[in-house]
């Protein structure tokens, strides 16, 4: 270290005698004029001692700057080596003065002037310089490192999945998934439906997302559960503002608030009665967007059209499409009013021409004719006459209005349907325009305390045996009914062997270990009017609906779920 070397300069001009040992004057004048100069120069080593002290001090804080900046900028360190070299220098040549001084080689004669050396305001000056230099370079760093990011890939992992970005973000390629392994367990086994309990695989689906050019969204989503793999979402969006979107391809339509609620985070097993009367997934073109900070939300969209409770197919069915749209509204949301913030109401509506064709009636789940089935994805009704087979055939509209509510760890949602379907009996030709509806009211109350959402529960201890903490827990209840057109039956429906009604309620208890983990636990009773006849000698009666509807169903769900 510099300001090292010049300790021991300092302790020899501490060292030097107060009296200065000099020649015998030849006369008393030379005695006098050589006394004066060496004190003179005792005075000038006094002054170069304090100005190299002072001098050591400054040289000290550079070194340990320059140490600090040198793995940032070896350029710039190169240049602070430099001029701390020509200091060097200067200071040698200081300490050769003084050592002279010391060892009386300096002739009195010789007086040391202020330009043998520089001068405080020059050192001073130098210091400024190169303190100036050191910001210089550390700004210089920071430039270089910013623009270093501005060019790295961003990969990022987290409880919304995986991703990885370009560094501006306008290129996202994101991984998410969700797998379900559920089980169902019938009580007072219902006699013709032997075999139905068990675990199964009810979805398992990689979900690949992500954003292209900054505005244009994308979504593709398989799922390998249940028999058949499938393709349940497909589509682009172009995102112009949050208040103006459109969305291309295969994906939720706009009817159904429970049907618009992830698969992720529903509070039971399966959806209600009233999920049974609009589309899973349809397949068309769609303008949406959020306003005045998502206080309302509208959608609206023409679609090929598809049968309740269906996953669109890849193709279209029929030459007419399908006109759907829904508004939504939170009017509090961004008032200050807290017990209200959290209402919201809204309706969804469809309206299509269907010519003759099975997809565009209801879902053959459960069953081998297209129907409705319970929670348990039971079929309980069939378009199923005696003679004749039943086609969608003219008008098919749909109406949603619900309303939502929470309030801290309290939420309730309450939601009704009617939908309107024309069916011919191609055998018989008898023609109805059909209506049926569908309510529920339910309820869920988180019991650890976070708030209630339709969006999932973030807990606010996460599961962690070690250290005490063991999620969120939500109880959940529901009561269902549907009912069916009086004049379904019998022309486009058995009575005998369909109900004309289903009531149905469920308590459940979700385990929500954190935000990607949870457990749910439901135990729901069904029952039914009209159906069941089950006779041995007639086939038709050995299958659903006229099993499902020969007696209550009550039945005890399990889900064991990730989701990311």
């Amino acid at each position: 270290m510099l300001a090292g070397s010049l300790w021991p300069v300092l302790g020899m001009a501490q060292a030097v005698p107060a009296t200065v040992q000099s020649p015998t004057p030849p006369t008393q004048n030379a005695a006098v004029a050589n006394g004066a100069a060496a004190s003179q120069l005792l005075s000038a080593q006094s002054e170069q001692a304090e100005l190299i002290n002072k001098l050591v001090g400054r040289l000290e804080q550079l070194e340990k700057k320059d140490a600090e900046q040198k793995q940032q900028d070896e350029a710039v360190q190169a240049a602070h080596q430099k001029e701390v070299q020509k200091l060097l220098g200067r200071i040698g040549e200081l300490e050769g003065k003084v050592g002279a001084l010391e060892s009386g080689r300096v002739l009195p004669e010789i007086a040391v002037s202020p330009k043998d050396g520089p001068t405080a305001n020059e050192l001073d000056q130098k210091i400024r310089v190169l303190a100036r230099n050191n910001e210089l370079a550390a700004e210089a760093a920071e430039a270089q490192a910013a623009a270093r990011a501005k060019e790295t890939p961003r990969i990022t992992a987290g409880a919304s999945g995986f991703a990885i970005s370009s560094a501006d973000t306008n290129f996202v390629f994101k991984l998410r998934g969700i797998v379900q392994l559920d089980s169902r367990s019938f009580f007072n086994d219902n006699p013709y439906l032997q075999g139905n309990d068990g675990f199964y695989l009810r979805r398992a689906r990689p979900i690949i997302e992500g954003t292209v050019f900054r505005d244009f969204d994308f979504n593709l989503t398989p799922d390998f559960g249940g028999n058949t793999v499938q393709i349940y979402d497909a589509w682009m969006n172009y995102r112009y503002q949050p208040e103006l979107q459109l969305k291309a391809g295969k994906f939720k339509g706009p009817v159904g608030f429970e049907n618009l609620q992830s698969d992720a985070t529903l509070p039971f097993n399966e959806r209600s009665l009233v999920s049974d009367f609009v589309p899973s997934r349809n397949l068309g073109i769609q303008l949406w967007g959020d306003l005045a900070g998502g206080a309302l939300s509208y959608a609206a969209g023409i679609f090929n059209g598809s049968g309740d409770g269906r996953v669109a197919s890849n193709s279209d069915f029929g030459d007419d499409k399908e006109v759907a749209g829904r508004l939504s509204f939170l009017p509090f949301k961004n008032s200050d009013l807290a017990a209200v913030q959290g209402l919201g109401f809204g309706a969804g509506g469809s309206y299509s021409q269907v010519s003759s064709n099975t997809a565009g009636l209801p879902s053959t789940t459960g069953g081998t004719l297209p129907g409705y089935v319970t929670s348990a994805l039971q079929q309980f009704f069939a378009y199923n006459p005696a003679v004749g087979t039943v086609y969608a055939d003219g008008v098919h509209w749909r109406i949603s209005p619900y309303v939502t509510y929470t309030k801290g760890p309290f939420g309730l949602l309450g939601e009704y349907i009617v939908s309107q379907q024309a069916v011919v009996n191609s055998l018989t030709g008898a023609r109805a325009s059909l209506v049926d509806s569908a309510w529920q009211a339910s309820v869920q109350w988180v019991l650890t305390g976070e708030d209630a959402s339709f969006t999932g529960i973030n807990p606010k201890a996460p599961f962690d045996p070690r250290a005490g903490k063991w999620g969120a827990w939500q109880f959940v209840a529901r009561f269902a009914q549907a009912g069916l057109d009086p004049d379904t039956f019998p022309v486009y429906s058995d009575p005998s062997l369909s109900a004309e009604s289903a009531k149905s309620w469920a308590v459940g208890l979700n385990w929500w270990l954190n935000k990607n983990v949870r457990v749910l636990t439901s135990y729901s009773r069904t029952w039914f009017d009209g159906g069941g006849n089950v006779n041995p000698a007639v086939s038709r009666t050995q299958v659903p609906p006229a099993t499902v509807t020969h007696q209550d169903e009550s039945v005890f769900m399990t889900r064991l779920q990730l989701a990311f």
